[in-house]
């Protein structure tokens, strides 16, 4: 792309009405109440479902860690930046997940961008092809993805250079259609999010296992927005269906729940070695800064010992979710902590978020390329400490928008 060229794509972007509104918090991001653009209002689009984002304990950890360590990590985990912190931290997400060993990234897009090429081009198989003499053939490798699944899965599949296949959504019949079709490869790997980031329904996982047990497909799991909130003591997807092993693969962030930054993949122990030396944005990048590593162990171990965290924010969900479908809203077949408000037309959808951030609610519009074109909407979000006063408050408001502007 030429330089000149980029005005052309501002204007066409402009023209789609697809260019973000983009506030500017003053503060903290992260609590119920918020400072945006100078207003007090509420925020029902943050991430941080069990409010642990300022958590007094976890930033005191955070204190201490900023005087053993500094800032950051000064190298790559292969090189000079693998303090004890990082493994105590692997160590903690394994266990609180139910497998043998886990392995980090800055970020969860990092985590999947990394992991799926290296699991989609083996370094093993490289290195017999090279010693044989023989070239090595990318296109025996393939991935089932839900057509749903998020982007950082989508920029993960094609750097792998895999043949992707995408199955419709949380569709067991058409995968199993796809899977008795795939032959010749010699890889092949299922991919599903836990939880749908944009639509807030939950993938038939146990399903999703058994069709990988039958045709011998690796099955990996992206539990963004599962870990911490489903399952009896919030160990994600899995323990939602009462699964009795995991996934071979569980990605997850350090983003949401807990309350930080990074990512992480869990499996066994082989998975994880092979990843240290694989996953290209684990060995040329830096790591969660030993600080961060600090605040998150602290939120882990929060998360396992106060359920009633979990218990409010499932309060909200079940309250708000009824309050909604009392006033005819569309949600789509949302059964989470994520409600989704389908509006359809973009402008329109703007308009109704404008309108909140006026009545002192702040929830941006989710349009293309986020979502398909027409399926533009409001993307709600619950935290724990969302109160029943502003779950009214918000319903009330969106009835009034809803009247004036019918959609």
């Amino acid at each position: 792309m030429k330089l000149s060229e980029i005005n052309k794509v501002l204007s066409f972007i402009e023209d789609k009405v697809i260019y973000p509104d983009i506030s500017t918090i003053e503060g903290a991001s992260t609590n119920p109440e918020i400072t945006v653009n100078g207003e007090k209002v509420l925020i029902f689009c943050s991430n941080n479902y069990l409010s642990l984002a300022t958590d007094p304990r976890i930033k005191e950890e955070m204190k201490k860690a900023v005087e053993r360590y500094g800032m950051g990590s000064g190298g790559s985990r292969l090189v000079s930046g693998n303090t004890e912190i990082q493994g105590e931290l692997e160590r903690k997400i394994a266990q609180f997940k139910g497998t043998e060993d886990a392995i980090t990234f800055s970020t969860g897009y990092m985590a999947n961008t990394g992991v799926i090429p290296a699991l989609l081009d083996p370094l093993a198989h490289s290195f017999v092809s090279y010693l044989k003499g023989k070239t090595f053939l990318r296109d025996t490798s393939v991935v089932f993805s839900d057509e749903l699944n998020h982007a950082s899965i989508v920029d993960g599949i094609r750097l792998s250079r895999a043949e992707k296949i995408i199955y419709k959504h949380r569709d067991l019949d058409d995968l199993e259609r796809l899977l008795k079709k795939a032959s010749g490869y010699s890889r092949k790997l299922i991919i599903t999010d836990g939880v749908f980031s944009m639509d807030g329904d939950i993938t038939p996982l146990g399903g999703i296992m058994g069709l990988g047990k039958k045709y011998d497909v690796v099955v990996m799991v992206d539990d963004a927005h599962a870990t911490g909130v489903l399952g009896e003591s919030g160990r994600g997807t899995a323990q939602h269906f009462h699964l009795q092993t995991p996934p071979d693969i569980t990605m997850g962030t350090f983003t949401k729940v807990f309350g930080g930054v990074g990512g992480f993949i869990a499996g066994t122990k082989e998975l994880i070695k092979y990843l240290r030396v694989t996953a290209r944005t684990y060995i040329f990048s830096a790591p969660i800064p030993p600080v961060i590593a600090a605040g998150l162990i602290k939120s882990i171990d929060i998360v396992s010992s106060e359920p009633q965290r979990r218990e409010r924010l499932w309060g909200n969900v079940s309250y708000l979710h009824e309050q909604l479908a009392k006033h005819d809203f569309d949600t789509l077949e949302s059964q989470t902590q994520i409600i989704p408000i389908v509006i359809g037309d973009e402008k329109k959808a703007i308009t109704v978020s404008r309108r909140l951030l006026e009545k002192g609610y702040f929830i941006p519009c989710i349009r293309w390329p986020a979502v398909a074109h027409g399926a533009s909407r409001l993307r709600l979000t619950l935290m724990a400490d969302h109160t029943k006063e502003h779950m009214d408050g918000l319903v009330k408001a969106l009835v009034s928008i809803k009247e004036e502007l019918r959609f």
